[in-house]
């Protein structure tokens, strides 16, 4: 093979295939060398191979990017390093190797070259052995590394040394460590029972269930006892079972109510047994997580803290493309705002990481009967659609984009919670500081929540419930001065609770201007049931009696069941008889004409006798003792008036 080399070509290549070293005729640097050689080959990373080049090192430029420096090799040094090299590529690589070599004029000195070995990827797995040790060497980043644990394991089922996990026999493992009726389920479930085949025909090393499932069992040659493979052991045996042989193979699921681990009193759940077990019961208690957070002001009111979906297909794809050989269990860890899952086991080598973040990569599976059977059971989604349906259900909730941390040994799938969870997270610590009367640390926060968001009624209505505590309604006019507020886009709920706080002040005439004016529109909009008697409440120390009195009859109408609130009717009655008040100072005015006297008494007795009827009611339905002795002053307060108006009247 002709290989044209352009080391400006390979200047700009990945560290991942290159190794620039200045020399090479040490012994060390040439067992390096051999090693970073053994690398290429075994291309754990599926990049084809890679090159060594020998007589050249890399820098720092003037900017702190890497450079090339051609130092080059004489001749003597060209012949020795290439002696030695192919030397120990034979004598120290098993299987041995036959590096390409080739020499390159040195483009910055002619009296020197540049020596390169061109490396192929092989379809071995080469070990490097030089008498002391035994290794398996990869290529991670710009690193020559020893293939350890699960890389090592990666290699060697890449490289078909050894069987994939999910289809290696478990020599430990014999037929009574199948659970028959998790069995007998899982396959009427899968649609593959069929009511004419015998157990026996299912628990055979011949017989498979699916046309994609090798054999159930193996028979071996020395005892022909048949041994459970792998994915039988896990998808279908007893729990106990499974913890002997697997230790590893359960899930921790915990939940935290701050967003980090420093939270002294958290949920922990040791899910073990079969993996379809695991993955249903930590799909169970995560759609607890999805709950719906409702905010009749937005256009989407309902909106779920994690898309159920996404939840699933991340559970799922955690415990089916797993590495199972790695000693450790799969970790559900549930925060305030968001979700990690991790799961033992980098990426898969056959995996493009770049298509994968994008869910865009060709499906590849570790452990294919999980992902097939899993499948049947509807529990997965085709193949490679997993990651994809994770991106897309996250996008169409408004959810930020899901985060996958790919590391040596584990994959992390953080799925980040919906941001308008995350306010309720922080009104809710705000609310507790209320409760805790930590009031000017809850001031601070909320209004922080409301520099970001002016119209947030949850904000405001704690803001105003602070202010309350802390007694400062001139903090609340100024802030609403400040911000020029606009009360049309407020909720009706929330201008009431600001009337209340600058009606507090009846001294002060532009507190109780603006308390009117945010009651005022409070009542034009679509005020809830339920705050209509605070709206009342507050109407009647800042405005006119007609006011109280007509919202009231408004309201009566609108919610008949409230023709029987016992404040309402004594709110009116009071209106009333503040109305009849003004009736008899008309009277006794000296300078009313006689056609104005005769108007005042008839409406007087006209509001006397409707305020009576008022608290008549009122009394009658009055289930708080406090409200009851108002109820019964207004009625002296009310045959006062009578008598007042009866002497008045008969001058």
């Amino acid at each position: 093979m002709n290989f044209n080399i352009d080391l400006k070509e390979l200047a700009r290549r990945e560290s991942e295939q290159v190794e620039w070293k200045e020399n090479g005729d040490d012994i060390k640097i040439a067992e390096g060398i051999v090693k970073t050689i053994s690398a290429f080959a075994n291309d754990i990373a599926n990049v084809g191979g890679g090159y060594v080049v020998c007589g050249a090192k890399e820098i720092k430029d003037e900017h702190g990017f890497p450079k090339i420096q051609y130092t080059g090799l004489s001749a003597n040094q060209l012949k020795e390093i290439e002696g030695k090299v192919t030397r120990y590529c034979q004598n120290y690589v098993d299987p041995a190797i036959i590096p390409r070599i080739v020499e390159i004029e040195n483009p910055e000195n002619n009296s020197t070259r540049i020596l390169v070995f061109v490396v192929l990827r092989t379809r071995h797995a080469h070990i490097y052995r030089d008498g002391e040790t035994s290794k398996y060497y990869v290529r991670i980043s710009r690193e020559t590394k020893e293939a350890r644990n699960g890389v090592l394991r990666q290699l060697l089922t890449e490289k078909q040394e050894i069987e994939y996990f999910d289809k290696r026999t478990n020599t430990r493992a014999t037929e009574a460590d199948i659970d028959i009726l998790v069995f007998r389920d899982s396959m009427q479930e899968m649609g593959l029972l069929f009511p004419e085949k015998s157990l026996e025909d299912y628990f055979s090393d011949r017989e498979q269930i699916a046309e994609l499932v090798s054999p159930l069992f193996v028979s071996t040659d020395l005892d022909r006892i048949l041994r459970p493979r792998n994915f039988t052991l896990l998808m279908f045996g007893k729990k106990t079972s499974i913890t002997s042989k697997f230790p590893e193979a359960y899930t921790i699921l915990s939940i935290y109510k701050g967003i980090d681990r420093s939270e002294q009193t958290a949920e922990r759940y040791t899910l073990t047994g079969t993996i379809v077990e695991q993955a249903k019961r930590s799909i169970e208690l995560l759609n607890t997580q999805a709950y719906t957070a409702f905010d009749k002001t937005s256009s989407k009111p309902n909106q779920v803290k994690y898309p159920m979906r996404a939840l699933q297909e991340a559970v799922i794809n955690a415990i089916v493309h797993r590495d199972y050989e790695v000693p450790e269990p799969i970790r559900i860890t549930v925060f305030a705002d968001r979700v990690e899952i991790k799961s033992p086991g980098t990426l898969h080598w056959g995996v493009d990481k770049e298509k994968f973040l994008q869910g865009k990569a060709s499906p590849k599976w570790r452990n294919q009967s999980f992902a097939y059977l899993f499948n049947k059971l509807q529990l997965a989604q085709s193949e490679g659609q997993g990651i994809p349906t994770i991106i897309r259900t996250m996008r169409e909730e408004g959810c930020p984009e899901p985060i996958f941390e790919i590391e040596l040994e584990s994959l992390t799938c953080i799925l980040p919670a919906h941001p308008r969870h995350q306010i309720i997270r922080e009104l809710q610590e705000i609310q507790d500081k209320v409760i805790l009367q930590k009031y000017q640390e809850a001031k601070t926060q909320v209004l922080t929540l409301l520099e970001k968001d002016l119209y947030n009624f949850r904000s405001l209505d704690l803001y105003c419930e602070v202010i309350a505590k802390l007694k400062l309604p001139h903090e609340l006019y100024n802030f609403l001065e400040t911000k020029k507020l606009d009360f049309s886009l407020v909720n009706p709920s929330t201008l009431i609770n600001i009337a209340e706080i600058l009606a507090f002040d009846k001294d002060n005439v532009p507190y109780q201007n603006m308390a009117n004016r945010a009651l005022s529109v409070a009542m034009s909009g679509k005020i809830e049931e339920g705050q209509i008697v605070k709206a009342v409440v507050n109407l009647k120390k800042i405005g006119e009696p007609d006011d109280v009195i007509e919202f009231v009859g408004e309201s009566m109408l609108k919610y008949p069941n409230l023709a029987h609130n016992s404040t309402l009717l004594e709110k009116r009655a009071t209106a009333r008889m503040d109305k009849a008040k003004k009736c008899i100072t008309a009277i006794k005015d000296r300078k009313s004409n006689t056609t104005t006297k005769k108007r005042a008494s008839v409406l007087c007795e006209q509001l006397l006798e409707a305020a009576q009827r008022d608290l008549n009611l009122a009394l009658e339905n009055v289930e708080n003792p406090h409200e009851k002795n108002f109820i019964e002053k207004d009625f002296n307060f009310l045959n006062e008036l009578k008598q007042t108006y009866k002497k008045t009247s008969a001058k």
